[in-house]
């Protein structure tokens, strides 16, 4: 690793936490992946494409037949007009969407803009490509709501891009239509560039609805739109994300991921077409509908245990007050939570360049519920 970077660009603590979470054989509520079934529709589609041999390179910006249906997605889901063949990118994941984002429209040294707490690949994201972070830091007293005024103060001439994610991890807080229009609004008016990450965009609780920045028809020229199905079909090995931005930012955004991904996995983006055509409206509200349950288990979990939970609006996970555990930073009380109970979180300093994140730590809920309930009666062993 280059030198100049390698004393910024650590390890995830996610990724951490799970390697020690293996040494102990125990539960992991670490990772955000989850452990229920592959839908039988992408599954067949996805062989299907293999046994007639589309397992070679597709265009860069992905399958036709992908492409077609997010189009239709976008219109129906999230009031987004997009043409396939001048908007979509298809990914090799999300997270790689990001990378190509900023690498092709920003420059060494121009600042990014991160909501506080943010997700530590966006982080690591933007310190890879030389770009400079500043912090906006979202309250969860007041709801992790934006005052729109205060954050004007973050803002400097040398700030670029501002990164949104919505529904967020790790807090889970779903951004009001009033927040974003504001956001699209001071981005458009600045000519700043509002990415937004949408990954979690079905995990939505408490009859809340997920609204997409570039829903915004107005300011749509200043949105660059990532998001995927890791998530929603429970395929986060499969890396199939998506870009919409507009078409004269495509090539560049588009060219960038040729080269350092060539394209997203052929076979696999035919399995993912298949179950955003099929899949009707039922399996979504299933979706949120199952895992309102598994939020309320591991909430309820922690506050019998002791610890104080966040509840979440939407993603699957839930950041808790673990200031009353032993030790003296997130990490030492994860590691005790993890020691004594044998169930794995994630430090909250993994989330926060402030200290303030020391009191926290982030479980997923995203686990079977047999699962579920075994971390459950495990932390009861924590009695705080």
């Amino acid at each position: 690793m280059n030198n100049r970077l390698s004393n910024k660009i650590i390890q995830s603590e996610i990724r951490n936490m799970s390697i020690e979470c293996a040494k102990v054989n125990g539960i992991n509520l670490s990772q955000g992946f989850s452990d229920t079934d592959l839908n039988e529709i992408i599954n067949q589609a996805a062989k299907k494409a293999i046994d007639e041999g589309k397992n070679h390179y597709t265009r860069y910006d992905g399958v036709p037949e992908l492409r077609n249906v997010i189009c239709n997605k976008l219109k129906n889901y999230n009031n987004i007009n997009a043409d396939p063949e001048k908007n979509i990118i298809v990914t090799n994941g999300s997270t790689a969407a990001l990378f190509c984002v900023l690498y092709a429209l920003l420059k060494q040294g121009d600042e990014v803009l991160l909501f506080e707490p943010y997700y530590g690949y966006h982080l690591n994201t933007v310190l890879s490509l030389k770009l400079n972070p500043i912090y906006y830091k979202l309250d969860e007293k007041e709801n992790w709501s934006i005052d729109i005024k205060e954050f004007k103060k973050a803002i400097t001439p040398r700030t670029k891009a501002i990164i949104l994610n919505t529904p967020t991890n790790p807090s889970g807080k779903v951004f009001s239509n009033d927040e974003i229009y504001s956001l699209c609004k001071f981005a458009a008016d600045k000519k700043l560039f509002l990415i937004t990450d949408e990954i979690y965009e079905y995990f939505i609780y408490d009859s809340l609805k997920h609204i997409s920045p570039a829903s915004f028809q107005e300011y749509k020229n200043n949105i660059i739109t990532i998001s995927g199905y890791s998530k929603t079909f429970s395929i986060t090995g499969w890396r199939i994300g998506y870009i919409v931005c507009e078409e004269k930012y495509k090539d560049a955004v588009g060219f960038v991921h040729d080269l350092m991904y060539v394209c997203a996995p052929a076979p696999l983006q035919y399995g993912v077409a298949a179950g955003i055509e099929q899949l009707d409206s039922n399996f979504y509200y299933n979706l949120s509908k199952e895992y309102t349950f598994k939020r309320e288990l591991i909430c309820n979990a922690l506050v019998d245990c002791g610890l104080k939970p966040i509840i979440p609006q939407g993603a699957y996970y839930v950041l808790a007050d673990v200031s009353k555990v032993p030790g003296s930073n997130s990490k030492e009380r994860s590691m005790y939570i993890l020691n004594k109970t044998g169930v794995a979180c994630v430090p909250g300093k993994a989330f926060y360049h402030s200290a303030k994140g020391n009191r926290l730590a982030r479980f997923c809920f995203a686990k079977r519920n047999n699962i579920l309930q075994q971390a459950a009666d495990r932390l009861k062993m924590l009695n705080i």
